[in-house]
């Protein structure tokens, strides 16, 4: 349960219907076997006790002792464990019966919350038996006990203040107004859903999509235990398919057609993190709500989850693709704005032969396109310097020409040295000024060409640059639009992947291959051999480690000693402890530094859900401290 983790099952039991007694031990099987895994949080089927199909049965009092003996065996048997269990069963509350879910820990039935949604149509006649659950919440003496009887039930997690978890059951969220709804406003974090639904063709799909919507919308945990095999097949055939989701996601599924136990980790404080930032989730109605509590022993959660290295990129091809295309569009769009706005004759752009100027060049192609202007509107210019390859400007060179936009060379050498002589510089000396003297020649050279053709200057920094503040202040780092301004890195190369599989166009194809192909830098320090010698991921660290921090800070505000944890899980066996504590602390040193870059960036498109203009998605001071950051780090 540390890091605000807390492990969830949802287990459906093999039974036999009307057998409570052989229900009951196996539902405690099961319990053990979860609990043998560290979860906390388990989640058993609708009227799981006795079976669903039961029909007529519901209405006999043998049926109805013999569940809540079991109730009371099952309530036992959990006295010795701590978390919280919600198993399903019919009880009835004055002469009427309802169907429940009954939420149980440390040896005590901690309330009954009723399905209030009853099916009555196609297969289903829950009418017949039941009666729809109260929506507020009245007490009643059970076994000597009062206990809460009603929808509006929280129960609380003593130790963990993020986890508030509300229950539900199957035909609830199916309903246009589901309960869950009103739970999570009241405060739950984690949604229950008791479910015994059947099987038709295609409804798997249709499950899973209410699953997840239901997550994304409500900013929570869900966790889904349908009834399985066991079940009667007079008429139907239960599958037993078990979701757990997380805003949106799916974290765990199981396999259809049997019985068994799904486990997967909650993150409860990145789902209050959602909450917190999302100002349109108002919470409220909570007063209405009976809370109760339970208590979970602090200690370690092993982690079954899974974190996405690349959590910028689509892992599938098919979607991946997709989003390159949208992306492409968004810029294309963007920018074709802005043309329009200013009705800028030429659009101009410093090509290096590197992903970032390649792809702002692809954008701009793209424009003209759109806009149906000659592609010679573009003008790309190569600036050749103290350390360009010759590999870099050979392939700025022929993609200009193959895309069909006008080529300029400036050389910007002599005006270096002479600007060395003017200040005093020693060009012998490769430090921060000899290199940012080149940037900042070629920005001026830019805009004065842009002013000089009446256009606009394409400004070709990616977010990843932005975020380690890895630009000359107003050099590289200013333009007069800036297309890739919301782009990581790590999808940065993937958009220019996706433009050379799909332009239809060998040489292009052949060039953007061969671009994707050289080591990402500056090459503002002098060649070696003929080959770049300056490489930025030596110098800064990798970028898809520094992407991975960038998303989960800024998507999450995940804390720094649960993003080393996660990034250890995430890139294990790639990079060790030690290289990922180096970059984490290298990470959270120039984000905080380099905030007065970010200040003044130019416009630009926000394509993601992550983007760093300080007019829209990050409003930070320039001079904020990051010690507080880096000591939680330091006690790793």
């Amino acid at each position: 349960m540390r890091d605000g983790f807390i492990k969830a099952a949802a287990l459906t039991p093999g039974i036999r219907v009307a057998d409570c007694e052989h229900n009951t031990k196996e539902i405690c099987r099961m319990m053990e076997a979860a609990w043998e895994q560290g979860a906390k949080l388990l989640v058993f089927p609708e009227l799981c006790i006795t079976g669903y199909t039961c029909q007529d049965l519901f209405l006999q009092e043998s049926l109805l002792r013999s569940a809540e003996e079991s109730l009371e065996k099952i309530i036992l048997h959990t006295r010795e464990r701590d978390g919280l269990v919600f198993v399903g069963l019919p009880f009835q509350v004055g002469s009427k019966l309802y169907n429940t879910a009954a939420a149980v820990s440390r040896g005590r039935l901690l309330g009954l919350v009723p399905k209030y949604a009853l099916p009555n149509y196609g297969e289903f006649y829950e009418r017949r038996h039941f009666e729809p659950g109260p929506e507020k919440v009245q007490w009643i003496t059970w076994r000597g006990e009062q206990i809460p009887f009603g929808m509006k039930q929280l129960f609380v997690c003593r130790e963990m203040k993020n986890l508030t978890v509300a229950a539900e059951l199957c035909e609830d969220l199916w309903a246009p107004d589901p309960p869950s709804v009103s739970h999570a406003l009241a405060g739950a974090s984690v949604l229950v859903n008791l479910s015994a639904s059947d099987e038709a063709t295609g409804k798997n799909l249709y499950r899973r999509s209410l699953v997840s919507s239901q997550s994304a919308r409500l900013f929570c945990g869900y966790i889904y235990a349908s009834a399985g095999e066991g079940e009667s097949t007079q008429d139907l055939v239960f599958s037993g398919h078990n979701l757990i989701a997380e805003n949106g996601h799916i974290l765990a599924e199981s396999s259809r057609f049997g019985t068994g136990i799904l486990v997967s980790e909650i993150d409860v404080e990145r789902l209050n993190a959602e909450r917190r930032r999302t100002t349109t989730f108002q919470e409220k109605g909570a007063e209405e709500y009976v809370r109760q509590s339970f208590t979970i022993s602090v200690e370690e959660t092993v982690l079954t989850r899974k974190f996405d290295p690349a959590p910028f990129v689509p892992a599938g091809k098919e979607d991946r693709d997709a989003r390159c295309e949208e992306i492409l569009m968004i810029q294309a769009m963007g920018l074709k704005k802005r043309v329009e706005h200013t009705r800028s004759k030429s659009l101009v752009v410093g090509i290096s032969g590197g992903l970032d100027s390649t792809l702002a060049l692809l954008v701009m192609v793209k424009v003209c396109d759109l806009l149906g202007l000659p592609r010679t509107a573009v003008t790309a210019v190569t600036m050749p310097g103290f350390g360009t390859t010759d590999r870099t400007y050979q392939n700025a060179c022929e993609l200009t020409r193959s895309l069909g936009a006008e080529l300029l060379e400036v050389d910007i050498r002599e005006a270096v040295q002479l600007h060395f002589r003017d200040i005093g510089h020693d060009i012998q000396v490769h430090d921060v000024t000899y290199e940012n003297s080149q940037a900042r020649e070629r920005t001026q050279i830019l805009m004065d060409l842009a002013n000089q053709k009446g256009g606009l200057l394409v400004g070709t920094g990616d977010m990843s640059e932005l975020a380690l503040g890895w630009a000359t202040y107003n050099g590289d780092h200013m333009s007069m639009y800036g297309v890739n301004c919301s782009v990581p890195k790590t999808l940065v190369r993937h958009l220019v992947r996706y433009y050379a599989d799909t332009c239809g166009e060998e040489k292009i194809r052949e060039i953007l291959y061969d671009v994707l192909d050289t080591p990402v830098s500056p090459e503002l320090l002098p060649p070696k051999d003929g080959k770049i010698a300056q490489k930025t991921e030596d110098l800064v660290g990798p970028y898809e480690l520094h992407d991975f921090f960038l998303y989960h800070m800024m998507r999450f505000g995940c804390r720094p000693a649960k993003l080393y944890r996660m990034a250890l899980s995430a890139f294990q066996g790639q990079y060790s402890p030690e290289t990922v504590l180096k970059w984490l602390k290298t990470f959270y040193r120039r984000f905080f530094a380099q905030q007065f870059k970010r200040s003044c960036v130019p416009d630009g498109p926000k394509v993601g859900s992550v983007a760093l203009s300080p007019r829209g998605d990050l409003r930070m001071p320039s001079d904020a401290c990051a010690d507080l950051w880096l000591k939680e780090l330091e006690e790793i």
